[in-house]
């Protein structure tokens, strides 16, 4: 009977298409204080998330949908911390009451793509 709050589900903006092109001027990464150093941005963390962009794509969703969207299939997750700093950023997060749903095939392809 006991939920869970998930802070930080899209990994400070990792799982997000922000960083599939490098590491844009003025975002976390980019900036020496931040908890997200452009050191964590690996070459393997990226063609995971390019894997897992183009599932996104194939279900009509941004990368941070399909993230928010797997964070929540699990009951007992009762809500996710965003940390949005911009309007269009929670219209995207509101956006995967569209899309909450996985297929067994989705699931399996994520489940692989994390593993490795």
């Amino acid at each position: 009977g006991v939920g869970s709050v998930v802070f930080s589900p899209l990994f400070q903006g990792l799982l997000t298409n922000k960083y599939l092109k490098g590491i844009p001027e003025g975002s976390r990464a980019s900036k020496a204080d931040s908890y997200l150093q452009s050191t964590d941005i690996t070459p393997e963390k990226i063609v995971k998330i390019k894997r897992l962009n183009e599932i996104a794509e194939s279900r009509g969703q941004k990368m941070a949908q399909l993230a928010l969207a797997w964070v929540l299939r699990d009951k007992r997750v009762t809500s996710v911390i965003i940390g949005a700093s911009k309007v269009s950023q929670i219209e995207d997060a509101v956006g995967i009451l569209d899309k909450m749903e996985f297929t067994t095939e989705e699931l399996q392809l994520i489940e692989e793509i994390l593993r490795d």
